[in-house]
């Protein structure tokens, strides 16, 4: 059974879809149209029911996170993309806690080094932000630079990391 919600956060309300893979969805403050969209898209055959059930790991996990309790998130994913950006997102994932990378660092890794551009825009369609942590790649001169719900979202995620910039 799939299923959605919203929860409150420090942020803002944050909406989360579950399929039965895993965690599909977390839309932050302002994009509950752009949620919606996104499962019409990626799931056209699938029912999604209002509902927390499902979501309570998650959600638990998501107030560790905020709370300052945790630092990683051990969610089953269903990430639908392209493969460019799923080897993208697989990166991201591996940027610790209180730590940043450039899109060209993420390039390089992907051993495409001309591909920074395309890290970004990979980077800005990441379906489950702050689970897989985009607000953490940075621009190459170490600048705030690009994120869905806005730079100072953005700032606050790093900071609440420890990140100061």
């Amino acid at each position: 059974m799939n299923h959605y919600t919203s929860i409150n956060s420090p942020i803002g309300k944050l909406f989360l879809a579950r399929s039965d893979q895993g965690l599909c969805r977390v839309a932050l403050p302002g994009l509950k149209t752009a949620f919606f969209q996104h499962l019409k898209k990626y799931f056209p055959e699938e029912i999604f029911i209002e509902s927390q059930d499902g979501l309570a790991d998650i959600i638990s996990q998501l107030d560790g996170y905020f709370q300052g309790k945790r630092r990683e998130f051990s969610i089953p994913l269903d990430i639908r993309t392209t493969t460019f950006s799923a080897q993208v997102l697989k990166q991201v994932m591996k940027i610790p806690f209180g730590a940043t990378k450039s899109y060209g660092e993420i390039a390089q890794e992907l051993n495409r080094p001309n591909s920074a551009r395309a890290v970004g825009m990979a980077n800005a369609r990441n379906p489950i932000p702050i689970i897989i942590p985009c607000h953490r790649v940075i621009a190459g001169n170490g600048a705030l630079q690009g994120y869905a719900g806005g730079l100072a979202m953005k700032s606050f995620l790093l900071q609440h990391e420890g990140i100061t910039l």
